[in-house]
């Protein structure tokens, strides 16, 4: 997931500047591991994506997708619906998630995000994606994401999934909210770190680079963090898998 309100031309100056400067942007984020056959394979997409063939993706063995639908206080993704809708008919296990703004009212972007997302059994929980801090303290932070994630889990009576890496949560936010499902970023490791108060994983973005069927531009890949059985009872309860 990244901001892409701006997009900036580059120009190229060799290898080792394109290298410094991602390594300086990203941190923690290289290019990923290739998948493993036995790990539960998912994406994540937006309209960075464009017209997206949910029928191959689903042929292309993609278990789960996430699917971006509201940003701050009243952005929605342009091709939020169409993929909610289609993801769904493809038979691909779909999942909405709203990239969190900290100096916006907490309270008023849940509810943006309660209006946009219509969900639907067996649909994965609501997902609060938190990577910026605009200017924010912590605490301020902190305050805001539960708040978001109490009024959602509140309204739907699913406990949403915080997705973020370790390299940004842990000085920028660093509130201990390990009830919650992790869904962290961390690319080229074997095990990724985790944030502060998380002794495990349940979805992981290992690359941004992906390529698969149906999509024409590199898309976010993800494991879960079980099996394809455990993915489906997660999907309709929310039970975070003990044996795996």
């Amino acid at each position: 997931m990244k901001i892409r309100f701006n997009p900036i031309g580059r120009v190229v100056q060799g290898a080792v500047v394109l290298l410094a400067v991602t390594a300086a942007a990203c941190g923690d984020l290289p290019t990923g591991p290739a998948p493993e056959d036995d790990r539960v394979r998912g994406i994540d997409v937006s309209r960075w994506q464009g017209a997206i063939d949910w029928n191959a993706v689903a042929g292309d063995e993609v278990e789960f997708a996430f699917i971006k639908a509201t940003e701050g206080g009243d952005f929605t993704d342009p091709r939020f619906a169409a993929n909610w809708s289609a993801a769904r008919q493809a038979g691909v296990l779909r999942g909405a998630y709203h990239f969190y703004r900290p100096q916006t009212s907490a309270t008023k972007q849940a509810e943006h995000f309660l209006r946009t997302v219509p969900l639907a059994a067996g649909d994965l929980p609501p997902v609060l994606d938190v990577e910026v801090t605009d200017g924010a303290s912590p605490d301020s932070i902190a305050r805001g994401v539960r708040t978001w994630l109490e009024t959602v889990e509140r309204a739907t009576g699913r406990r949403p999934i915080i997705y973020t890496r370790a390299s940004f949560w842990t000085p920028s936010v660093g509130a201990a909210l390990s009830e919650y499902p992790l869904w962290v970023a961390h690319y080229g490791v074997a095990e990724p770190n985790l944030p502060t108060g998380w002794r495990d994983w349940t979805f992981w973005q290992h690359t941004d680079e992906g390529r698969v069927a149906g999509i024409d531009a590199n898309v976010d890949q993800n494991w879960f963090n079980g099996t394809r059985d455990q993915l489906r009872t997660f999907a309709a309860t929310g039970a975070i898998p003990v044996d795996r």
